[in-house]
């Protein structure tokens, strides 16, 4: 049984509203239109697409902060409201913008946060140790978190957010900004997390790689979500290596990979993109098919979680859409 059941979610902002408050039935901008996903337990389940995409509104919505037009919502089975008690008490939140107070020390950050979720006071100590090692941050406990780098502010929060052992995790855009280091130690956290007990954790994210890292993604563009299944299922529609081509003249080196070679390659953000089995053997023919400096430059991947995004929508992961 799955831990959490979203069905049919909608929701609109006034367009170009600068309080952005949510307005069924009028001239609105549809932000989430009939978005369904369950997280099952122990999973990670991660919302993957770009900057706009409504990502971040689903999350406020289960959250209760924000009103939709319309959604169905179910923990363990029973019908909840979105941003209910009873969804509320089981679970732990790392919103995107940073929420730790800095005029606190690490120490004091948690004290704070298990006085509000109203942790037992018998195992308030044992608990803000135990997240102290999860962040690896003993040594820094009576540190304020103004004096923390970035990756150690995002490894509190984490812990923060689990201080209650909440059954369920959100995580907005949990390793932005974050450098290469920090985001593999945030993500060792994770695995670490996930090995000591069943917590189901649902992440927004626009990263390829980090949604890769989830055991199934659902890829949302523009409010709908367009595939959903595990990394290796949705990388399978993407047929053998994806070459890329950057051109002086895309439209005529595509014409001429057309009339040459039978193939069509799309053109994303300027650059030209082919699908093509055994792919080193094709890079060769395209250099001697194509004139002199016609290419500036050509590479050639395995198919990722980004190509999988662009073959369905024809943009990148890093182009945006209505503002979420």
């Amino acid at each position: 049984m799955p831990s959490l059941e979203v069905r049919g979610l909608r929701h609109s902002w006034v367009r170009d509203s600068r309080t952005r408050i949510p307005a069924p039935g009028r001239d609105a901008s549809r932000v989430l239109d009939d978005v369904s996903f369950e997280v099952r337990e122990g999973e990670v389940f991660g919302l993957l697409g770009p900057n706009g995409c409504g990502k971040s509104t689903a999350l406020r919505v289960l959250l209760g902060l924000l009103e939709p037009d319309a959604v169905e919502l179910r923990w363990n089975g029973v019908a909840v409201a979105p941003g209910g008690r009873a969804l509320r008490s089981c679970m732990g939140v790392v919103f995107q913008a940073p929420s730790l107070d800095g005029r606190l020390t690490v120490r004091e950050n948690l004290a704070l946060s298990a006085a509000l979720q109203q942790v037992d006071r018998s195992k308030v100590a044992a608990r803000i140790d135990d997240a102290l090692e999860l962040a690896q941050l003993r040594e820094r406990a009576g540190d304020l978190v103004s004096k923390l780098s970035g990756g150690m502010k995002r490894r509190l929060e984490l812990a923060r957010a689990l201080l209650h052992e909440p059954s369920l995790l959100l995580m907005d855009e949990p390793t932005t900004g974050l450098d290469e280091l920090s985001f593999q130690r945030t993500w060792q956290r994770l695995d670490e997390l996930r090995s000591r007990r069943a917590v189901s954790v649902l992440l927004t994210t626009h990263r390829a790689d980090e949604a890769a890292r989830c055991d199934r993604v659902a890829v949302l563009d523009q409010g709908k979500i367009v595939a959903l299944g595990t990394p290796a299922e949705l990388a399978q529609s993407v047929s053998g290596d994806v070459l890329t081509l950057e051109a002086h003249d895309t439209d005529a080196v595509a014409a001429q990979i057309r009339a040459e070679f039978g193939l069509e390659a799309r053109v994303v953000e300027g650059k030209l993109v082919l699908e093509r089995e055994r792919g080193h053997e094709l890079i060769p023919r395209l250099v001697e098919a194509l004139p002199r400096g016609s290419i500036a430059s050509l590479s050639m991947h395995r198919p990722t979680l980004a190509d999988v995004f662009v073959k369905l929508t024809g943009r990148s992961l890093g182009r945006g859409g209505e503002p979420s």
